[in-house]
């Protein structure tokens, strides 16, 4: 894998990595393959099939699965046999607020969880368009809260999309409850952070991203707001008040429409004073950590995160 570039300014520090040939190959292969399917997964009539790819994603050995509840939020516990003690992550999973589920998102978040040496809690929070805002930051809270109940000495949050986004928005709002231990870091894997969508890779990635289109992404956010101002912070963590936030990880690829969702949070983030790294991984397209076990990139995204993560939940 060629060397990554790293830049700094102010709190952000920015890492550019190049794709391999390989990579490269693989990305043209899945194109041609999704093609039919852009812009066509809407509401819940997509959710059998988002689950069907997400089911896909290869499961690494030495990992366990169990059904729970925390804070009154069903989901799955991922135990990894490295599981350090007292200390976990809550995965956020994707789906643009409408599909997606903890049992089907399991492969992913095991990967990211061996990675930490942690286990990992997905909750099965409500979704658009039965259940719209602000059910999913609701439920997202009272997981982190239920977590911290059953004694958990560290907890990091991590999501990816539209659970990205539920992670930044959960980091916030516990770090401002008072007599709640705050997460000791967060992980957004492309997050959603802007539903006003002003973005400009909106406009300028629309002919790159392999999987959204701008009609189809207004569907899932109209779904999931029901009217309700996007501006508001526990909607789009990017108009959220940053300062003080603990550490935070961003990864995203360079062929995403939500690029400009992840590069604008982590320049307010680094702008706050917030310890924030943004990823960028050339060529990638949404989603490219479901690739683990045939993409370099996402080899590389899960070392780096799991480096981060041990450091974090072993401070």
């Amino acid at each position: 894998m060629s060397s990554p570039n790293q830049t700094a300014t102010s709190g952000l520090r920015h890492t550019f990595h190049p794709a391999t040939p390989g990579d490269a190959q693989a990305i043209a292969g899945l194109r041609a393959m999704v093609e039919p399917m852009r812009g066509k997964l809407s509401g819940a009539a997509a959710r059998p099939a988002y689950d069907g790819i997400m089911a896909r994603v290869v499961c690494p050995e030495g990992v366990t699965f169990e059904e729970g509840v925390v804070g009154t939020v069903p989901g799955w516990w991922v135990r990894p046999a490295n599981a350090q003690p007292d200390v976990a992550l809550v995965h956020f999973h994707g789906g643009w607020f409408n599909f997606g589920s903890a049992f089907a998102f399991q492969n992913l978040v095991a990967h990211i969880a061996v990675a930490a040496g942690a286990a990992a809690f997905v909750p099965e929070y409500r979704l658009a368009p039965e259940n719209p805002f602000p059910a999913a930051p609701d439920d997202a809270l009272a997981c982190y809260i239920g977590l911290v109940g059953l004694g958990f000495r560290r907890i990091a949050l991590v999501g990816d999309s539209a659970g990205g986004a539920l992670a930044l928005v959960t980091l916030a709002t516990a770090h401002a409850l008072a007599g709640v231990p705050e997460p000791v870091a967060a992980v957004a894997l492309s997050p959603v952070t802007d539903l006003t969508f002003a973005g400009e890779s909106w406009t300028t990635k629309s002919d790159v991203d392999p999987y959204f289109t701008l009609p189809q992404v207004h569907v899932q956010a109209d779904g999931y707001l029901a009217g309700h101002d996007p501006l508001d912070p526990r909607a789009s963590p990017l108009f959220g008040d940053l300062s003080g936030l603990p550490p935070i990880r961003i990864h995203v690829g360079t062929e995403e429409m939500l690029f400009d969702d992840s590069n604008r949070y982590a320049e307010r983030a680094g702008e706050a004073g917030v310890e924030v790294e943004l990823h960028v991984w050339e060529g990638m397209p949404h989603g490219f950590l479901s690739g683990a076990g045939r993409l370099a990139a996402a080899a590389g995204a899960l070392d780096s995160i799991g480096h981060f993560l041990r450091d974090c939940l072993t401070a």
